[in-house]
């Protein structure tokens, strides 16, 4: 078990104070590191309800609904964890996302505005002459913006709303793994030939490309996914 500083901020008194808290602690979980260490990240109660400056009954409610949407897990008199998925549930979830994400591009072929592939192009480009190894931290930012304008290039409310609730996991396990087995390398490449389709419309192409990258990273997780047991 771990304790790890979570970035919330200050929420404002003109609202509902859960609704506040709770989207405040579900946006700090969707950007924490949950498999870069194998202990399970509790939240301090007493800890949130200072940093958000409220009291402790909304930081409650909020945690209520995030249980309910599979954020965080209760464990009696042990606390609030930040939901940890074993292997074979990340397996699961990767096979999720590649079917949504290449659904996603295939629609994105369709509906996305020439700025928006303007943009997942120069997402792409900056690390056309670099080595994305030797710059590992900025590159898993760049991947992880990548799959998510695919998913909101899609047009696809319900695909971005059902992929929400999978991003903390996939940029987790994808932040661990960019780093290794050249899996950096890889992706520049696999990337450059997915912006290409969709700068040519080409749905199928598109479509058959996120896949197949998706799907890579479960075999990469299957052969070394040691972090996640």
């Amino acid at each position: 078990m771990t304790y790890q500083d979570i970035n919330v901020k200050p929420i404002e008194t003109d609202s509902s104070f859960r609704m506040k808290a709770y989207k405040a602690l579900k946006a700090a979980i969707m950007e924490m590191d949950i498999y870069s260490h194998k202990e399970e990240i509790r939240l301090e109660e007493r800890q949130l309800s200072e940093k958000l400056g409220v009291s402790r009954t909304p930081i409650r409610e909020a945690m209520t609904l995030l249980e309910q949407e599979g954020f965080v897990r209760s464990v009696p008199r042990r606390g609030i964890f930040v939901v940890r998925k074993s292997k074979r549930e990340i397996l699961e979830m990767i096979t999720v996302w590649a079917a949504l994400e290449s659904m996603a591009a295939r629609l994105a072929c369709k509906s996305a505005s020439d700025a928006e592939i303007r943009e997942l192009r120069r997402n792409v480009d900056a690390f056309a002459n670099r080595n994305p190894e030797e710059f590992v931290t900025e590159y898993s930012e760049a991947n992880l913006a990548f799959h998510k304008a695919i998913i909101r290039m899609s047009g696809c409310e319900l695909i971005a709303e059902t992929t929400e609730s999978l991003f903390p996991h996939m940029r987790g396990v994808r932040k661990v793994t960019i780093g290794q087995d050249h899996r950096a390398q890889r992706s520049v490449v696999d990337h450059a030939r997915i912006v290409e389709a969709i700068e040519k419309r080409d749905a199928d192409l598109a479509e058959r490309l996120v896949r197949e990258h998706t799907l890579g990273l479960a075999k990469h997780v299957e052969a070394h996914g040691e972090f996640l047991d």
